[in-house]
This record gives C-alpha cells, sequence and structure tokens, in this order.
C-alpha cells in the first residue's frame, strides 16, 4: 500500500444566506417542482415592468426563491439568467444590485451544473460589462460632489461586491468563464477593486476569493500579473490592520500569491514562502473557542447598553408628551408620534458575529492553503530544499528589520536588502515544533518550514470548546458557527495528514511525539460513542491515523491502537457511505496487520483481520474499496510465521483463487464506465497480483505447517498500489 496522498482543496461555494436547506424545505412544504412555476413565472414577468420598483422587488423574490432547490428546474425552464442577465446593466442602480444578488444566490445554490448553464446563457457578457461600469463608476465618483460621491459610492460598491460574488461563484465551477475572465481582462478591473480594501474590505475579501479561485492552475493569467499587479496584492497582505476581517483578506491574498509562486524568480521564492507561511502562522495561533465566547459576549454588552439607551430615551420622550398634553389639554390617546430608538440613528450591525466568522473562515482557509502547499508538485521537493537552504536565506537571519517600506513582490527582481528586511520583519530566527520538542531554523527547507504548524494544527485538531458550543447552541444566528468550528477540526485532520506524510520523523518531534499524536486521535475518536454518524469528521480522522499509522509503520515505531479499537473503527467505517472512509480502515487494517504479521502470537487477530478483509474485497460494492482490501491482504500475509499459519487457517488461499475470475470480470463489465483511467490503472495491478497469489500451488506438507508465502511480497517487485490517493 502506498502513501496516503491528500486531495487539494477547491474553495467552497458561498452562499449569502447560509446553507442552501433546498430538499428539506421543498418536502416540509410539500413543494413540487411544477408547482414553482406559478411564483416564478410571476416574478419573471415583473422583471420587464416599467417601475423600477417593481423590478427591484422581483429581482429580491427571486433572490429568495432560488435557494429553493425544488423551484430551479422551473427557472431554468422559463430562462431565468436570460431575462435577469440584462438587468445586471438596468439603468437603476437598486435594480441591479438585486439583480446581482438573484444571480449570486442562483450561482452559489444551484451547483456546478446551474453555474454551467449560466455561462452557456451569455452571462459572463453583461457581468463583465457591470463590472466594468462600476470601475468607471468609482473612478467618476472622485471628481462628485461630496455628498454625492459618497452615496453614490456606497451603491455601485455594494452592486461591484454582488457581482463580484457572482463572477468567483461561476469561475469556481466553469472552467468557460475562467477562460472568459482571461480574455477580457478582467484582472486589472478586480484588482483596481482590491485596491479599495482600506475603505472597503469587505469587496476586497471577495475579489480576493475570486482571485484565489482564477490563478489556480491557470498559466495563461499568471502572465498577465505586472509589477504594479502584485503590488496591489502585496499592499493588502502587508495591511497594519489587525481586526478578523482583515486576517481573511490577507489570508486569502496569501493563497493567491502561493498560485503565482511560478512567475516569482528562484531566488525570491524562500522569502515569499517565508511571508506566507507567517501569516497563515499567526491565523491558526489565535483560540477561536476563546474568540467566540469573547466576541458573543461582546454582543451581549452592546446589545444590553442599546436597549437600556433606547428605553432611557423612552422614558424622556414620554416625559415630554406628557407635559404637551398638560399645556395644550389634548387627551393622551390621540397625540400621535413616532417612536425612537436609538437603532433607528445608527445602521444595524452584527459585528461581533461577522468579525467572528471572518475569523473562522480564515483559519479555515489557512489549513486549506497548508494542505495545498503540502500537495504540491511543482517545483519538486528538491528544487524547493535547494532554494530555501540557499546562502541568501542563512544570511536574512543575521540582520533585524528597521523600516516598513520594503516590497516582497514588486517589481519582480527586489536588491537582496530588501529581501532582508522583509523576510526579518516577517519570520522569528526560530519556531518551535510539535510539543516543543525540536527547535528548527528556518531556510532549511521546504519541510522544516511546514514545522511551524505543527504545534498550531495539533491544538485545532481537537473537539471544538465545548462553552463556545453551547453559547453557539443557544442563539439562534450563532448557531451556525458550531458546524464552522467542526469544519476547522476537519481540515485541521487533513492538514495533520499531509504534515505527517510529508515531515521526516524528526521534524515532527520523534517516536515519543508520533506515540503521543497517535494516542490524541484515537482519544479524538472513541471519547465520541456516535462518531461513525459524523462521515466528514470520520474520513478526516481516518486519513490522519492512516498516514501517522503508516510513517509508524515505516520507521519500526510500536502502534498504540488496541485490536479492539482497531477494529471497532474497522466495522463502523466499512458500512460508511463515503468511499473515502472505507479505503481508509481497510488500509488501517492492512498497515497494523503487516506488523502484526512479524510478531509472535498474533494469529487470532491475523484470523480476524484476513476474514474482515477477505469479505470486505469480495462483498464491497466499489472496486476501489474491494482493491484497496485486497491490496492490504498482500501486505498482511507476505511475511511472517503467523500470517503464514493464518491464512492457511482461514483458507485465504482458496478463497482468493474462487474470487479471482469474478473480480477480472467486475473490471471489465464496470470498470471503465465508472472509474478514472488512473484508478483502472491501478486496479489493473491488483488484478495482476490477485492473478499471480491464484496461479500459484503449495504442496499439502507446508499447507498443513502453514509455512511458504505465496502472496507477492511488494517490497521486492516494486508493485506498490495507491487506491487511496485516487478516491
Amino acid at each position: 500500500m502506498g502513501k496516503s496522498r491528500t486531495k487539494r482543496f477547491k474553495r467552497p461555494q458561498f452562499s449569502p444566506t447560509g446553507d442552501c436547506q433546498a430538499e428539506a424545505v421543498g418536502a416540509a412544504n410539500g413543494i413540487e417542482g411544477e408547482e414553482d412555476d406559478g411564483p416564478a413565472a410571476e416574478l419573471l414577468e415583473k422583471l420587464q415592468h416599467p417601475s423600477a420598483e417593481v423590478r427591484e422587488c422581483a429581482c429580491a423574490g427571486l433572490a429568495r426563491l432560488v435557494q429553493q432547490r425544488p423551484a430551479l428546474p422551473g427557472l431554468a425552464r422559463r430562462d431565468a439568467v436570460r431575462r435577469l442577465g440584462p438587468l445586471l446593466l438596468d439603468p437603476s442602480l437598486a435594480v441591479r444590485e438585486t439583480a446581482a444578488g438573484a444571480l449570486r444566490n442562483l450561482s452559489a445554490c444551484g451547483g456546478f451544473e446551474v453555474c454551467d448553464d449560466m455561462v452557456t446563457k451569455d452571462i459572463m457578457t453583461p457581468l463583465v460589462a457591470l463590472l466594468k461600469e462600476c470601475s468607471a463608476g468609482l473612478d467618476s465618483n472622485e471628481m462628485s460632489p461630496q455628498e454625492k460621491k459618497d452615496q453614490n459610492r456606497n451603491s455601485i460598491e455594494n452592486i461591484a461586491n454582488e457581482a463580484m460574488n457572482v463572477l468567483w461563484n461561476i469561475c469556481e465551477c466553469s472552467g468557460r468563464a475562467v477562460s472568459i475572465f482571461n480574455k477580457e481582462g478582467c484582472l486589472e478591473i478586480v484588482l483596481k477593486y482590491l485596491s479599495r480594501f482600506p475603505t472597503n474590505v469587505d469587496l476586497a475579501i471577495s475579489v480576493a476569493y475570486c482571485l484565489q479561485t482564477v490563478t489556480e492552475d491557470n498559466p495563461e493569467l499568471l502572465k498577465s500579473f505586472s509589477a504594479p499587479a502584485l503590488h496591489v496584492l502585496e499592499s493588502a497582505m502587508l495591511s497594519p490592520v489587525s481586526s478578523m476581517e482583515y486576517i481573511l483578506l490577507k489570508t486569502l491574498v496569501a493563497g493567491t500569491i502561493w498560485n503565482l509562486k511560478d512567475i516569482i524568480p528562484s531566488k525570491s521564492q524562500a522569502e515569499i514562502i517565508n511571508a506566507i507561511l507567517k501569516i497563515l502562522s499567526d491565523v491558526l495561533d489565535v483560540d477561536a473557542g476563546e474568540t467566540v465566547i469573547r466576541m458573543h459576549e461582546a454582543e451581549r454588552q452592546r446589545l444590553e447598553a442599546a436597549a437600556e439607551t433606547e428605553d432611557a430615551l423612552e422614558s424622556t420622550s414620554r416625559g415630554s408628551l406628557m407635559e404637551d398634553d398638560e399645556m395644550e389639554e389634548i387627551p393622551h390617546k390621540r397625540k400621535v408620534r413616532r417612536k425612537t430608538f436609538i437603532s433607528d440613528l445608527l445602521p444595524p450591525t452584527d459585528k461581533e458575529l461577522r468579525e467572528t466568522i471572518a475569523l473562522l473562515t480564515a483559519q479555515q482557509t489557512a489549513l486549506e492553503i497548508v494542505v495545498n502547499m503540502c500537495c504540491s508538485e511543482d517545483p519538486s521537493d528538491d528544487e524547493w530544499e535547494e532554494l530555501s537552504s540557499s546562502d541568501e536565506s542563512d544570511a536574512f537571519m543575521e540582520n533585524s528589520f528597521s523600516e516598513c517600506g520594503g516590497q516582497l513582490l514588486s517589481p519582480l527582481c527586489l536588491s537582496h536588502e530588501i529581501h532582508t528586511a522583509f523576510t526579518n520583519y516577517l519570520i522569528p530566527k526560530k519556531v518551535v515544533c510539535f510539543k516543543s520538542s525540536l527547535i528548527v531554523e528556518h531556510g532549511k527547507g521546504l519541510r522544516e518550514l511546514f514545522t511551524v504548524y505543527a504545534k498550531e494544527i495539533f491544538e485545532k485538531t481537537a473537539f471544538p470548546n465545548s462553552t463556545a458550543v453551547d453559547i453557539c447552541f443557544r442563539s439562534p444566528t450563532w448557531k451556525s458557527l458550531v458546524r464552522k468550528m467542526n469544519t476547522i477540526q476537519c481540515r485541521a485532520l487533513v492538514c495533520l495528514q499531509s504534515l505527517v506524510s510529508l515531515l521526516d520523523v524528526d521534524h515532527l518531534g520523534g517516536p515519543a511525539a508520533l506515540q503521543t499524536l497517535a494516542q490524541h486521535l484515537s482519544q479524538l475518536l472513541f471519547s465520541q460513542p456516535d462518531f461513525a454518524k459524523d462521515v466528514d469528521f470520520l474520513e478526516a480522522i481516518s486519513s490522519a491515523l492512516r498516514a501517522l499509522l503508516q510513517t509508524m509503520a515505516s520507521k519500526n515505531i510500536s502502534q498504540c491502537m488496541t485490536p479492539n479499537q482497531l477494529m471497532t473503527l474497522c466495522t463502523a467505517g466499512i458500512h460508511s457511505s463515503n468511499t473515502g472512509v472505507r479505503v481508509n480502515v481497510v488500509s488501517i487494517l492492512g498497515i497494523t496487520g503487516s506488523v502484526l504479521a512479524k510478531e509472535d502470537g498474533t494469529l487470532e487477530t491475523l484470523k480476524t483481520i484476513g476474514c474482515f478483509l477477505l469479505e470486505v474485497a469480495t462483498k464491497d460494492p466499489s472496486l476501489v474499496v474491494a482493491g484497496e482490501a485486497l491490496d492490504a491482504l498482500f501486505d498482511v500475509f507476505a511475511d511472517g510465521k503467523e500470517a503464514e499459519r493464518a491464512s492457511v487457517q482461514i483458507k485465504l488461499l482458496s478463497a482468493l483463487k474462487e474470487f479471482q475470475p469474478v473480480f477480472k470480470m467486475k473490471i471489465r463489465k464496470e470498470g471503465r464506465g465508472k472509474y478514472s483511467p488512473d484508478q483502472l490503472c491501478v486496479l489493473d495491478n491488483v488484478k495482476m497480483n490477485l492473478r499471480r497469489v491464484a496461479a500459484r500451488r503449495l504442496s499439502p506438507a507446508l499447507q498443513a505447517h502453514g509455512q511458504g508465502s505465496y502472496f507477492p511480497d511488494k517490497r521486492k517487485d516494486g508493485r506498490r498500489s495507491c487506491l487511496n490517493s485516487l478516491v
């Protein structure tokens, strides 16, 4: 079995109004697609109304309707995209904003098919035109009178923000949209929006999300990044503002800059990595649970203070009215007045909640960036090692930063002095590794640089702060944060898997630290009786355990999971609907079994493992899982006297011989329609090994004594499968 290979994270689609509970809403209300045609038809007709207010209300209604998935087919039949598209250029700014909001919700809730259909129906033409007009409008506003300038700027920036979210969602789902982005020169427009981050961080965040998406695997766009463009990114990434929204912005920009690493000169890449890692490290260093508690308390105090102020104003107003009634002898019941609250005088705000969400999103994004950095294959590890261990990198640690005027990215070729100053400003001389057991100096390679995250990521793998979770559950507006905290835990577990696979044992703290980590993961797993119900958590922790056990087995480090714990995990995981979970538990069983096969007194455990894997191989509906189970069997029973005895007692050879033609037929029948070429290649390798096993014979004497392995030793013939990386 090969090492587990982590998938790269793609940016998730953003729903501006929360999760789209379309199916649940539709089922609860008994809504069918045909019934939705009624309100859909009415709203779509009103889009052509001569009154701007009617058009605006129709767009707002559609923005709500598209969140119900049963309504989407009806909207598609009535060509909602083609009707909403022209309204992006409506004479009324309010109509433009609500039309963009409706398209934003449609692209966020509709998924890949809807976004691709939006591109087919040419939504990109009015969308790009709108973005260009907003850009020109912001420039013209600078010459307007102050009052009109502020009003128009806010409206135009709001429209641009909605339009940027539409662009982000569509580009995330459609390669054709990204091609249009490149061809239409949208980069210059969105960078102009990003440059407004000091006055409109919300718009800048939307742009940063979009840039992180369109710069990934897009060499054509990378050619368009000039020195001024890189300077805009640099300015946003180095912003001195430390609010949580700016933390999110800087994290997203750091991810974008990582995507641009191929256009950065080789002598600058070590500094770029250091700068990115510093930003991500600062993000992960924040205690999310304590932040939730603190910000919720701040919100409570703010609301209480506002309520007290409102009561005081109301009492003062009531007293004034009573005096007026007495002087004018007008009955109080006939007096008409408008009740005024302090909240009417201030814009409604959920500042604390927004900032907390921004922090949690930044931490999730940071973890995803680290995983993607670990998964990067270009340049190779050796190339990064050479770049990061240069004499220049060592020299950077000798000086201290005295000024903040250094530039990291623009122009592309910087002086040694600026590189040195910037690196000293961002990166401390030394960072503490996992469990504080190893001090590693920067400038010794990309693997060493990743050790900065071990402690933070280890902490993030724990369950969310119980007090913070209770607070969120008691508050309807904060309840969604529980899911975000759980997502961060899962991302941290995946990140841990990547680091364990990437770093040397010494950089992880040595054998003792790995054993401590194994105990920590086991405690996380088995402290929850219903752990199998949370599929995301089970997939993440089983992936981390798999990578950790593989590393420990390769270094002959004793493993900490008991046979009972192992079988509990595998029994629960093998019934999961998630293929990745099933592959992980099968691989874990194979890793552990191959270790036990070399030890004495493990006969019964090996028999249990063999029977379990054999059942999975012959009965699991997924060929990927079945192939991984066969691969695990080959590993477990390739070596060791106890393994040989166990294989004879469970009649493994005869079972595999009987299954060999069945597996071959399944690959021929199902393979080409359901599996990728890479998966088929690995499955063919498993099929070849299975055929070799089935072709072998043992004499009765050897069978009686359980001697003579008939399984391929993949460590000798080099045929190691990697089905886990193809799930």
